[in-house]
C-alpha cells in the first residue's frame, strides 16, 4: 500500500514513539530560551532522547499528574491543550524572578524480553547490583515489566531572574542550591537530590553539558551523605542533570521495577 505524504511523517513519529522507552532514555523540559523579560513569550518543549537530543513530545493529560510554573512562591497549573507541541506555548509571567517549570507523568510500562536490555540500563544508571537484587526476589530473567515515571523540572530567569529554586514535593527531584542567572559558580553549581522528601545519598547524577556549538559532553557524579554534589559549570553552556532511583515495584500486580527518573535543565549565562 502506497502512503500518502501527509501520512509517513505520522506513522514515523508513531513507531519512533513506541521505541523510545527502550532506546531514548531521558526526559526533560527543553524551554526555547531560559533568560527572558516578563511577559516574553514563553515555550518549552517536553523531549525524549539520549545525549541531550531527541524528539518532542505532546502533552497529554492522562499521561500528566502535574505539570506547574512556580515563581516566587505562586503555584499555576498550566492546562496545555492535548497534544500541544510545544508543551508549553503562553506568555511569561509579568514580573521579574526565578521561575520553575515542573511536571510529574503518570506511571507507564515496558517488557523486557531480555535481561541484557535491563542489565544495560541498570548499568548505565548506576545499579551495578541489581541482577543479585532481581534473583533474591525469584524473578525471572525475561518477560518481566518495569514501570517509570518522570519528574522533571526547568529553571528559567525572567526579567533579573533573582529567587532560589526549592523542593516543590515531587517522588524524586533536583534542587539547586544557587541560582545559576544570579550566583558566581566559579566553584561549581552545588544541588541536592531527594527522594520522598528525604536527601538522597550515594546516587548517581548525570550531567549533560550543551556547549555553544552545539557539542555535549556527559560526566557522572555522585551525591555524599546530604544527597549534595557540586557540578562543574560554564558560561554559555545550557546543562541537563538526571538520575534514577530504581526499586522494587509498588504495583507488584503489573510490574516489578520501578524506576523514577529526575531531571533538571537550566543555562549558566
Amino acid at each position: 500500500m502506497r502512503l500518502v505524504p501527509i501520512v509517513r511523517p505520522l506513522l514515523a513519529a508513531a513507531l519512533c514513539c513506541a521505541v523510545l522507552p527502550v532506546f531514548a532514555h531521558e526526559f526533560w523540559i527543553a524551554p526555547d530560551r531560559y533568560r527572558i523579560a516578563p511577559g516574553d513569550p514563553l515555550t518549552a518543549q517536553f523531549k525524549n532522547g539520549e545525549n541531550f537530543d531527541g524528539i518532542n513530545l505532546g502533552f497529554f493529560d492522562r499521561r500528566s499528574v502535574r505539570f506547574d510554573l512556580i515563581q516566587g512562591g505562586s503555584v499555576q497549573t498550566l492546562r496545555p491543550r492535548i497534544g500541544s507541541i510545544p508543551a508549553l506555548d503562553r506568555s511569561a509571567p509579568h514580573h521579574d524572578g526565578l521561575m520553575v517549570l515542573a511536571h510529574e507523568t503518570a506511571p507507564q510500562t515496558i517488557t523486557y524480553s531480555s535481561w541484557e536490555t535491563f542489565q544495560r540500563f541498570a548499568d548505565h544508571k548506576g545499579f551495578a547490583d541489581i541482577r543479585a537484587r532481581h534473583l533474591a526476589r525469584g524473578l525471572p530473567l525475561d518477560g518481566f515489566t518495569e514501570r517509570y515515571t518522570r519528574h522533571v523540572k526547568a529553571l528559567i530567569g525572567v526579567g533579573s531572574g533573582l529567587g532560589s529554586d526549592s523542593a516543590l514535593g515531587l517522588e524524586t527531584e533536583f534542587v539547586v542550591l544557587r541560582n545559576p542567572y544570579t550566583d558566581d559558580l566559579s566553584a561549581g553549581l552545588p544541588v541536592q537530590l531527594f527522594y520522598q522528601g528525604a536527601p538522597r545519598s550515594g546516587a548517581q547524577i548525570e550531567l549533560f553539558a550543551r556547549a555553544p556549538d552545539g557539542t555535549v559532553t556527559v560526566t557522572t557524579h555522585r551525591t555524599d551523605d546530604k544527597g549534595q554534589a557540586r557540578l562543574p559549570v560554564r558560561a554559555g553552556h545550557v546543562y541537563l542533570l538526571d538520575a534514577v532511583m530504581l526499586r522494587d515495584s509498588a504495583d507488584a500486580e503489573n510490574a516489578v521495577w520501578d524506576t523514577l527518573w529526575a531531571a533538571l535543565t537550566f543555562a549558566v549565562p
